[in-house]
């Protein structure tokens, strides 16, 4: 079972660090870590027979520990005690101003780095040009006692991406780093790169346990597909393959009574949009002239529940915690602005709790159908992608008759859900399984290190 331990910095010379009782009984220890750094030391019992862990400032300067008084997570492995978790939060789109060092971002990340104490790790913020290579250090932000600091410390025990877009993760620069430092410094890097609609939709199509909440989706290739899709469903969704906010989203319904086609979207100055078509053809050459349609896909029309005349979906966010286990950590309705294609914020759409739009009997039966889709959908995910992932944003929606479907899953989802006065908690609590599951990934790595290479 894991302990925590106060790390307290004693005023005296010498390589010396002082331990409880049981972390030396039976252990033969010679060397402490902090991050990559490790020195040998001199081990002695604490005589204050707390459950402290005193070290020297001498060892303190060696191992580049900061000066925070701190309950710290230790493993001892192979003559080593590692105290930690050192997490490196890895994102771009630093500013000069040291009270704002990451712009409109800052306030996500001091957020983040406040739960620090509840989980017991060292969080960091850091970019590419914090990187000191030759001396093996990193000179990162800490969001400490409200303030934010820059403070030389080792390279981390892990790394959590928070590369804040596709055009940064592309950036050749960046992804020199996320290999330099995976594969030669060994470092685990969790939640890396942005889900692809396409890819991830081909993905669990191999996983029966989840095929059910799969729309028929399928890159564009010609309108006869579109034609046949509006036959079999009557409306479809074209969205971009990358895209994110909701930007570049149509919805094409077919009036099959009337032979009518119509479009619905949000146009270049934000303005919802229900325009009417005799032919496909017209449609296209109208609204998507400019579009490249094979950046596009096209997904499946489902008659959504609604609320006051307008389409509900769901965001669910899930986490994997300290164990590694998944969890869903926040869950909220999304309603559709009137006449907008999308539930997103910007086209009017408006974030509610569950309980706020259905009926007890209808809030527990719905929410136990997303929680249930969510973990399942996340294992699926996790056991299917590249690298190791710890965190999911689903976009989900409920038909008529009940049945959940996965619209979007999002490697970095946005929080504009914990907006909500009822949602504050939850915005804690996904920060706090962020960091959470660095204390798992930081134990496997020192104890199972062949079982964390096979993951990434």
């Amino acid at each position: 079972m894991r302990k925590r331990y106060t790390i307290e910095i004693a005023d005296h010379s010498g390589l010396v660090v002082y331990c409880p009782q049981e972390l030396l009984r039976d252990k033969d220890i010679n060397k402490i870590a902090f991050g990559s750094k490790a020195i040998e030391v001199d081990f002695r019992m604490n005589p204050k027979k707390n459950n402290s862990i005193v070290i020297s400032e001498m060892v303190k300067k060696q191992l580049l520990f900061p000066d925070f008084l701190i309950k710290l997570h230790v493993f001892v492995d192979d003559h080593v005690l590692n105290m930690g978790p050192l997490v490196g939060i890895f994102t771009a789109g630093f500013t000069p101003f040291p009270h704002r060092p990451l712009g409109d971002r800052t306030n996500f990340f001091s957020k983040l780095l406040s739960v620090k104490t509840k989980v017991g790790a060292i969080p960091f913020v850091f970019g590419e040009q914090h990187i000191n290579w030759d001396i093996g250090t990193i000179s990162g932000y800490f969001y400490h006692d409200q303030n934010w600091q820059s403070i030389e410390v080792p390279f981390p025990h892990v790394i959590y991406d928070r590369l804040p877009n596709r055009k940064s993760e592309r950036n050749p620069k960046l992804v020199k780093v996320k290999e330099i430092l995976q594969r030669d410094y060994l470092i685990p890097w969790y939640n890396p790169g942005f889900f692809s609609k396409l890819d991830i939709y081909e993905r669990l199509q191999q996983e029966h346990s989840v095929t059910k909440y799969l729309p028929e989706t399928h890159a564009f290739t010609s309108f006869s597909m579109i034609e046949e899709m509006l036959s079999k469903y009557g409306h479809i969704y074209l969205k971009p393959v990358n895209g994110s906010l909701g930007l570049g989203v149509h919805q094409i319904l077919f009036d099959k009574i009337q032979d009518e086609y119509y479009c619905r979207y949000q146009d270049r100055e934000g303005v919802n949009r229900l325009r009417k078509f005799s032919s496909l053809e017209g449609l296209f050459k109208t609204v998507l002239a400019y579009r490249n349609l094979d950046k596009m896909i096209v997904q499946q029309g489902i008659h959504l529940l609604r609320h006051e005349q307008r389409p509900i979906d769901f965001r669910i966010h899930t986490n994997k915690d300290e164990k590694g286990v998944w969890h869903v950590t926040a869950l909220a309705a999304k309603i559709a602005g009137h006449g907008s294609v999308t539930t997103h914020a910007r086209s009017g759409g408006e974030i509610k709790t569950l309980a706020e739009i259905f009926k007890p009997a209808d809030c527990n039966l719905f929410k136990e159908k997303l929680v249930n889709a969510a973990l399942l959908l996340s294992k699926a995910i996790a056991n299917n992608m590249e690298g190791i992932i710890a965190e999911i944003g689903f976009d989900l929606g409920i038909d008529k008759h009940g049945d959940v479907w996965l619209f979007e899953a999002n490697s970095k989802p946005g929080r504009s859900i914990f907006s909500h006065p009822d949602l504050k908690d939850f915005d804690q609590l996904t920060c706090k399984l962020s960091l959470a599951f660095a204390v798992f990934l930081t134990e496997q790595s020192i104890l199972h290190p062949e079982e964390v290479i096979k993951w990434q």
